[in-house]
């Protein structure tokens, strides 16, 4: 049990994979079992105890470095129920200590070679170039700029490595020109229908055609889930490629569940040739919550955020994450998940600022059902001046029974169905449940349609794509 963590578990340490000079070995024993007991630490060779208020973000099951996932709740960690959500906790401790600015920097992705290894030695020695008599004595100033100054200068090459140069800055897309027909028609100023469209589950591609027909002419564009609820179908990628055949705009989703930081850049660059501009990053669902045998369920390579700093940098400077350049670099329109009720709002804001600030240009957000508890989490944007700097598409999904109702509120994180829509399927008969579940996404998007700062609908039909065309013309969505 570590002192000073709410996580109340000390997880296994990492262990370096190559040996290391006896005096490395011996700092880095110290470093362990000093840190260990008091906050966790694992030994991650890029500590971050100063952004995150003390309290060690390796210890979130999925290894979110920047932020939550979108299931993040004040009661329990949806991985591993066990625990708190550890995020939640460092949100919560940082806004008690006025620490919030300090979780707006973009975190770097875990270097492998120093996995294991002691942080105290990078810091001895940043101390040393900034001049070890010259840091000292600005501890003891009482010039408070002065000495916060010394202090970055010291500790910020430590914890952001050459190769990744992350800021808490926000990062316009160096392109005025929009990159893609969803884009386009997101700066026209008119309010943009996207649809979902499930992938097979097998090799079969003639219901997804068939869908992509009925549905293409009616919204801006089409998303392809990737692998969602870690269950495997055919990959978004091929999707994609599918859809622009067939002269749709295609939103390629990747989840960072599955990928690796090369697999990720090698696969936009595929993607872009074949016509695939929208990405939307996301974590993924947790392998946790996927059929058995489960798969590792321990740490992600990289988490949404990265991956939007990644892309954003491969678009915008025309780079690898390893600093190669490349002569032609791709076309994106980037965009990420949002999660308007997994937390509070004033803590789930700070996670969608962080995103936009990494490169996110638009969001799709989760499933809503509360249409007036929206104008809480849209608040918070504003608040953090980012509403002008993204497009929101809210996300709706018709209930086809009461089962299913009950599975959103219980089972997918980051979802809540109020208890009256609960009620109105409880009280319902069977035979009713599909109109019923039409009626109310129809009464929702009628809310949401009015709101200052949501740009359009996300229509997600979870394998009911059929019902789309009617859920668009009954709400008047369709183009005059």
């Amino acid at each position: 049990m570590a002192l000073f963590t709410p996580g109340r578990r000390w997880q296994p340490p990492f262990f370096p994979f190559k040996k290391e000079p006896f005096g490395k070995r011996v700092l880095r024993r110290t470093e362990r079992w000093t840190k260990g007991p008091l906050f966790g630490c694992r030994m991650c060779g890029n500590c971050l105890l100063q952004e995150t208020a003390f309290i060690c973000p390796m210890e979130c099951p999925k290894g979110m470095r920047n932020g939550p996932c979108g299931g993040s709740t004040a009661e329990k960690c949806y991985v591993d129920e066990t625990r708190p959500c550890i995020w939640y906790k460092i949100y919560e401790r940082a806004h008690k200590m006025g620490r919030e600015e300090k979780l707006m920097e973009v975190l770097p992705l875990l270097d492998w070679d120093k996995v294991g290894t002691e942080t105290w030695g990078d810091v001895v020695r940043s101390v040393r170039k900034y001049g070890t008599g010259k840091f000292l004595k600005s501890r003891f100033s009482r010039n408070t700029e002065h000495k916060s100054e010394a202090w970055e200068a010291v500790f910020k090459p430590v914890r952001q490595p050459q190769w990744w140069c992350g800021d808490a800055e926000y990062h316009p897309p160096a392109s005025k020109e929009p990159i893609s027909s969803l884009e386009k028609e997101l700066r026209s100023g008119k309010f943009v229908i996207t649809a979902e469209v499930s992938p097979p589950l097998s090799t079969a591609t003639g219901k997804l055609k068939r869908d992509i027909e009925m549905i293409k002419e009616l919204v801006a564009a089409i998303n392809f889930t990737d692998s969602a609820s870690a269950s495997p179908r055919m990959s978004s990628m091929a999707c994609s490629k599918i859809a622009a055949d067939l002269g749709a705009d295609p939103v390629l989703q990747v989840a960072a569940r599955d990928k690796t930081r090369s697999g990720l850049q090698s696969d936009i660059m595929g993607a872009n040739v074949m016509g695939v501009h929208n990405v939307l990053c996301i974590s993924g669902d947790n392998a946790r919550i996927g059929p058995t045998p489960t798969s590792n369920t321990n740490i992600l390579d990289m988490d949404a955020i990265q991956m939007l700093w990644i892309l954003r940098r491969m678009r915008d400077e025309g780079i690898y994450l390893d600093g190669r350049k490349m002569k032609s670099p791709p076309k994106l329109f980037l965009g990420a998940a949002a999660s308007p009720f997994a937390s509070e709002p004033k803590f789930q804001a700070l996670r969608e600022q962080k995103k936009v600030h990494a490169g996110a240009q638009f969001f799709q957000t989760n499933l809503i059902y509360d249409p007036e508890g929206l104008d809480r989490w849209l608040e918070e944007l504003y608040k953090k001046d980012i509403l002008d700097k993204v497009y929101v598409l809210a996300g709706v999904t018709p209930i086809r029974s009461q089962r299913m109702a009950q599975y959103l509120h219980h089972t997918i994180p980051g979802v809540t169905v109020p208890e009256k829509i609960l009620e109105r399927f409880d009280e319902a008969r069977e035979d009713d449940y599909e109109e019923l579940g039409v009626e109310i996404a129809l009464e929702i998007i009628e809310k949401i349609k009015g709101k200052q700062g949501i740009h359009g609908l996300h229509l997600m039909s979870v394998g009911w794509e059929a019902i789309v065309p009617r859920i668009i013309e009954d709400a008047g969505l369709t183009s005059p």
